[in-house]
């Protein structure tokens, strides 16, 4: 059985304060979340994983309860990650992300090589600066920003509403967590994704990773099958899977078991 969950405390490299969670034992296996939202979106389909690996699923910066108002940006993203990971102790782990979330990753395995020993790729919605992002995305985003913009003044439920096309039993479990959340963090997390920055300009620079990929490609609007064509073309060491959340755990293990 895997053992309890427990709060991680590491620092940035400027000293921010930044907030992960644990369990289990043995290959380390770091998860990234997708946008406005937290540790708790990965925990909730990468937990068996806890079972034979060291699993860490991390707040971004800006996220939960890694709490920043300042300006963001991948390579600031990809540097907590590398904190994280000499937080831990090892040299390399496996880095993964679901949504924005894998654009963090994939910003790792550009910026930081070397401590990636295999790339985890869940419906990744980024397809670089050359494409940018699409109306549906854009839409998202900027429908998320124009709430975080006034989460500060009038509070953390203005996000609310955003979350009313969830089914019940989602929209329930989401709200809670969501108002947990600081509202300065917020604002500065939502300017970011409306930014349309991208995690890497061209996807001819994916041809730099290395390391095995396991790719799942999305299948709606805002992390469109297009995207993930353009990793799979480009990714040295992709293999690439269909699945439903359900079964991310077992297609990850699968994967990182394969010779």
């Amino acid at each position: 059985m895997a053992s309890e969950r427990a709060d991680r405390w590491y620092s940035g490299d400027d000293g921010t304060r930044l907030y992960a969670v644990e369990s289990g034992q043995g290959r380390p296996i770091i998860l990234l979340h997708g946008g406005l939202a937290n540790h708790v979106a990965c925990w909730r389909f990468a937990a068996p994983l806890a079972e034979r690996f060291h699993l860490v699923t991390p707040d971004l910066r800006g996220s939960g309860s890694s709490i920043y108002a300042g300006p963001l940006g991948w390579d600031l993203f990809a540097d907590d990650v590398a904190a994280l990971v000499r937080d831990l102790g090892v040299d390399r782990a496996v880095i993964g992300g679901v949504s924005f979330g894998a654009g963090a990753a994939v910003r790792t395995a550009l910026r930081h090589p070397s401590i990636v020993s295999a790339l985890v790729l869940l419906t990744p919605a980024f397809a670089g600066a050359d494409v940018g992002l699409t109306a549906a995305q854009s839409a998202a985003m900027n429908a998320m920003n124009a709430a975080g913009r006034r989460a500060p003044t009038e509070g953390i439920e203005v996000l609310y509403p955003l979350f009313d096309a969830l089914p019940a039993d989602l929209r329930a479990r989401a709200l809670p967590i969501v108002a947990t959340y600081d509202p300065a963090s917020v604002a500065a997390s939502t300017a970011f994704m409306a930014s349309g920055a991208q995690p890497f300009a061209t996807a001819s620079e994916l041809s730099a990773i290395t390391a095995p990929t396991l790719l799942i490609p999305g299948t709606d609007p805002t992390h469109p099958p297009s995207v993930a064509d353009r990793y799979r073309a480009h990714l040295p060491h992709c293999t690439s899977r269909t699945a439903e959340p359900a079964d991310y755990a077992s297609t990850i293990s699968a994967f990182l078991a394969a010779p």
